[in-house]
């Protein structure tokens, strides 16, 4: 159990614990405010320009930062306080909401200007969104923490109910300036629950990773961690088509139904209530259907909801489309987030969550330019049939990478390995560093030894190994010796600290093919200075 989430074993739920429940309420109340501001930018540049491609261009540059910076964003949160980085990211979305709020009124907005503000509310968004997910299990208990995602996933949804139509009414009665300033007020609830956080310092045997190193260390654990590497696989299959309604949509409610603001607004509102119900359905859902069975419903759903809206004719039927769209679009969310959290151990976790939401907010981005780019040289309805094609064509991805389902995988710091036998304390920067475990294994069993050796290779690799191999004894039948490569002895020191109960489950599989009285025989190898 974390430190922020001692003296309360017995709690009922997430909302039990004091902080998440402040602060899942001001996300809720900032998140209203950025559909609102989703809606009055994205009507806003349907009067600006009759362009398909800049009315597409919106999304685009609402998650083109989370594209470009959530990776570096989740390094960050990884090696600094997350606490004073939220601080900083908020207080960047205020000025931003707050500048576009006053150019707005003034009349001084064009499509760039537009664009630009909504591309650095964005930058905000994509400096908070991997702390915000990586703090979470500093804030609740293992047990309550999938219960935990799946709340956040539901705050969202509850916004996106509430904050499009309150956009919508606001646009048609005060006008998109209004919307802008509402948004930036918004953000003050967040600013003042993390002002009042007193998060606990975090002790720490090993200094902090350098940014670089950091970064490296992200995509070494994401291409090397095939749990976390499926859920990154099905996020490009389902976001890429699924984008497609999320860009069209403005356009389906202005040029299709003939829809003002507020009809725009209350559309978003249908789907956020989709979103609701799919959020208060999942949790019983999950406890008795596999978490790719949801997944696979779910893409089926969207798909659907996309190609109907290609025919929707009237605001009635293109709502209830919406709806069902919402409640596709939260139980595939809500698996994959779920699934993203459970695949990273803490001391990599807002970098390999950063690499979901780079995913995310990438097939997002390229789908919102491709949609619009079709929509341009076609007509709205094509583009939406083929994205709604292509969706159903997606669910191939279902068979070969299944999200997994029942409990957890334990992923805290065992700290099982003994400590290296060495003459003097190598310095930090000394390196690289090859490590060597000599196994003695009979014979007869070597080559099965060796394919389950072959396959715990990546979890030296995904931990900081930049080369490994495995060697058979040509003398002695049955010496296997293992070795890897790491960058310096201070990075081979964190891996001392990254393997997991998990894998020490694994390591005993691997030492039960050892024969004779003494452990594996380990070695650490210094090139010389």
């Amino acid at each position: 159990m974390t430190p922020a989430a001692a003296g309360v074993a017995k709690a009922a739920g997430p909302l039990s614990f004091p902080v998440f429940r402040a602060l899942w309420i001001a996300t809720v109340v900032s998140n209203v405010g950025t559909w609102m501001h989703d809606v009055g930018a994205g009507w806003l540049m349907t009067s600006l320009s009759p362009s398909p491609l800049l009315v597409a261009m919106v999304q685009a540059v609402t998650t083109l930062p989370m594209f470009l910076l959530a990776l570096p964003s989740g390094a960050l949160a990884d090696i600094l306080d997350r606490r004073r980085m939220l601080l900083a990211a908020q207080l960047l979305g205020l000025t931003a909401a707050a500048v576009l709020a006053v150019l707005t009124w003034q009349g001084l907005t064009t499509p760039y200007v537009l664009l630009a503000a909504t591309f650095v509310l964005g930058i905000a968004a994509a400096l908070s969104a991997p702390v915000f997910q990586a703090i979470v299990p500093e804030l609740v208990d293992t047990k309550t923490l999938p219960e935990a995602v799946a709340l956040n996933s539901l705050g969202v949804n509850i916004s996106r109910a509430i904050g499009p139509a309150l956009g919508g009414v606001i646009v048609a009665l005060a006008g998109t300036p209004a919307v802008f300033a509402l948004n930036a007020l918004s953000v003050v609830a967040v600013l003042f629950v993390l002002l009042r956080w007193q998060r606990p310092a975090t002790a720490h045997a090993l200094p902090p990773e350098h940014f670089f190193g950091a970064l490296k260390a992200g995509y070494r654990y994401a291409r090397h961690a095939p749990a976390l590497r499926l859920v990154l696989i099905r996020a490009v299959g389902f976001f890429v088509f699924g984008s497609a309604l999320w860009a069209m949509l403005p356009l389906v409610a202005r040029r299709g139904l003939g829809l003002d603001a507020a009809g725009y607004g209350a559309l978003l509102g249908c789907m956020g209530a989709g979103a609701v119900i799919g959020a208060l359905l999942l949790k019983r859902l999950r406890k008795r259907v596999a978490a790719n069975t949801i997944s696979i419903g779910a893409t089926v759903l969207f798909a659907l909801a996309t190609l109907s809206l290609a025919l929707a004719g009237s605001a009635v039927f293109a709502g209830a489309v919406m709806l069902v769209a919402g409640l596709a679009w939260i139980g595939m969310l809500t698996s994959l987030n779920v699934a993203a959290q459970m695949a990273s151990p803490g001391w990599v976790k807002a970098r390999a969550l950063a690499f979901y939401l780079l995913v995310f907010q990438g097939a997002m981005t390229g789908g919102s330019v491709l949609w619009g780019a079709l929509a341009a040289r076609t007509d709205v309805a094509t583009a939406l049939t083929l994205a709604g094609i292509g969706q159903g064509a997606a669910l191939l991805l279902a068979i070969f990478w299944r999200l997994p389902s029942g409990g957890a995988v334990d992923l805290a710091p065992s700290n099982h390995w003994a400590e290296p036998v060495v003459a003097v304390p190598p310095a930090g920067d000394r390196g690289p560093v090859l490590i060597e475990i000599e196994y003695r294994v009979d014979p007869a069993r070597a080559p099965e030894f060796i394919a389950a050796l072959r396959r715990f290779s990546t979890v030296r690799r995904r931990d900081g190994a930049i080369r490994w191999d495995v060697w058979e004894d040509a003398a002695e039948p049955g010496r296997v010796t293992e070795g890897f490569v790491v960058e310096s002895w201070l990075e081979h020191q964190r891996q001392h600290a990254r393997v997991t109960h998990a894998d020490r489950i694994d390591q005993e599989t691997l030492n039960a093919f050892h024969i004779g009285d003494t452990p594996p025989v380990v070695r650490h190898l210094l090139r010389p200075a």
